[in-house]
This record gives C-alpha cells, sequence and structure tokens, in this order.
C-alpha cells in the first residue's frame, strides 16, 4: 500500500511541476497553461481512447447476434458465455475497460494538479509548498487571473459572468460530445438508456463546475472539444443530428407482415379487364 501511495505521488508531482513550467513558459499565464497542458494529456491518452472507440464500434456491430443468442441461450448461462467469447465480443468488454483504466489516473492527477495548483489560503499553498519542486518555488503564488476571472475561485464565489458561462459550455460541449460517441440502437431499452446518459452526465459535470474552482470548469471545456474534434475524425457526427428509433419502432416494422394485395389487385384488375375485351370482340 505505500509503494502504491509513493508511485501514485510521484506521478502526481511529475504532472503538477509539468503545469507549472508551462506556466513560466506562457508568461505565467495560467489559463493557457490549462489549455496547453489539457491538450497534452488527451493526445497522451489518444491511443487508448482510438482503441476504446474502435471496441465500442465493433461491439455495436454485434449486438444483433448478440441479442439472438441471448434469447437463443436465455435458460443456459454457461452456454452463452461459450457462445460469446466465440464471437469474440467477451474480450472485447474487457479489453474496453483496460483504456479507461489507464485514462482514469492520468484525469485524477490533472485534476489535483490543476486544483492544487489554484490554492488560494495558507495551508493549501503550504500543501502546494511540498509537491512542487525547488526550480518553480518561486512562482508560487500563481496569478490565477484569466480575463478578469479569479480562476481559483468558483462561479459563485466570484459571482464573475465568464464563470457561469464556463459552466453552460461544460454542459454543452459535454452533451455533443455524448451525443457523437454513443452509437444509435435499435433497442429501446438501451436507446432509453443512452437518451437518459446524455443528460444526467453534463448535468452533473455542469454542477461540479459551480462548486468548485473555475479553472477546473475550463479543464472540462477544453477536453470536451478536444474529445469532439478526436471522435469527428473517427466516426463523423455520429448521431448528432439522429433520433434514437422510438420504442418498438423498428421492431414492430420488422414484424409486420407486408402486404402485397393492392398490388396483386390491380393486376388482376388489369387481367380481367383484358378477358372483358376479348369477349365482347
Amino acid at each position: 500500500m505505500e509503494f502504491f501511495s509513493e508511485v501514485w505521488n510521484f506521478f502526481f508531482r511529475f504532472m503538477l511541476n509539468s503545469l507549472l513550467f508551462l506556466y513560466d513558459s506562457l508568461g505565467r499565464n495560467f489559463a493557457l497553461s490549462i489549455v496547453i497542458f489539457t491538450i497534452l494529456a488527451r493526445l497522451l491518452t489518444l491511443p487508448t481512447t482510438i482503441k476504446q472507440q474502435k471496441n465500442s464500434q465493433r461491439m455495436q456491430e454485434l449486438q444483433p447476434e448478440v441479442q439472438r443468442l441471448q434469447k437463443k441461450y436465455k435458460d443456459d448461462p454457461q452456454k452463452l458465455q461459450e457462445e460469446l467469447s466465440k464471437i469474440g465480443y467477451s474480450g472485447m468488454m474487457l479489453s474496453g475497460c483496460l483504456p479507461m483504466l489507464i485514462q482514469l489516473p492520468i484525469w485524477i492527477w490533472l485534476y489535483q494538479s490543476i486544483v492544487q495548483a489554484l490554492s488560494n489560503n495558507p495551508i493549501q499553498l503550504l500543501n502546494l509548498s511540498k509537491n512542487i519542486y525547488s526550480a518553480f518555488s518561486h512562482l508560487v503564488p500563481l496569478n490565477p487571473y484569466f480575463l478578469g476571472l479569479d480562476l481559483a475561485l468558483s462561479p459563485q464565489q466570484s459571482g464573475n459572468l465568464l464563470g457561469y458561462t464556463l459552466v453552460i459550455l461544460v454542459v454543452a460541449t459535454m452533451w455533443l460530445q455524448q451525443r457523437m460517441m454513443t452509437p444509435p440502437s435499435s433497442d429501446p431499452q438501451t436507446a432509453q438508456m443512452n437518451q437518459t446518459m446524455q443528460v444526467t452526465m453534463p448535468l452533473m459535470f455542469g454542477f461540479i463546475s459551480l462548486q468548485f474552482a473555475s479553472g477546473l470548469a475550463l479543464y472540462f471545456v477544453v477536453s470536451n472539444i478536444v474529445g469532439i474534434v478526436v471522435q469527428y475524425f473517427m466516426s463523423g457526427r455520429g448521431t448528432l443530428f439522429q433520433r434514437e428509433p422510438e420504442k418498438g419502432g423498428m421492431e414492430e416494422k420488422a414484424a409486420m407482415p407486408v402486404k402485397t394485395g393492392p398490388a396483386e389487385t390491380v393486376v388482376e384488375k388489369g387481367k380481367k379487364r383484358g378477358k372483358k375485351k376479348k369477349r365482347r370482340r
């Protein structure tokens, strides 16, 4: 446990001091430092992000076959798992979790670095001084202002309009990213869950941005924009301008018999008319 804690603190300090290095190199502009730092972190996790998206797309393509197998072996879970393994679905579920496990610590270190760098009281500054390298000690305290907004304060604390604008951008960009990332689904339950997630996730992060330092909201906005750009090059606009299929819509239409009566009636009428004309002649 102690070894894990030391490793965690080592990488956290590295991220924190990398942020301070950017701050010093970019004319002590903390907002610009957050933007560049976030872009670099997203580029660092780009290979795992791409792998995760490819796994998600492949799993979506296999959904019809998975649903067929689930119906066929609904009373035999063991056989179902064997069949899912044969088509590679089980392996993709496990490999799809790995990129997230790699990205999660980086995001946490990045978040902690921004929060600690924005220390604005004596106790926080003392904790910050314990984690920064001696070469950057002269930078403390940092200049947290961006266009008159104190990035160390929450929008509620600062009362600055720009802070509330950042919160709105967090919600909007996260909704846009979620919409582009979510594949369409003909399954009513999955479609409903997707719609719920597309609303609850942006609102949750918007609430977090409202409560914490505005620098964190800036990080969320930049991270979402990078995610949108990456997603666009991977899968285009996705379901951004598409409607989710209505409950039972696709299945009911597929199950309804095709009515060929009118077309056959027309043909039959034509034949009958032809026979009547021959008789008259």
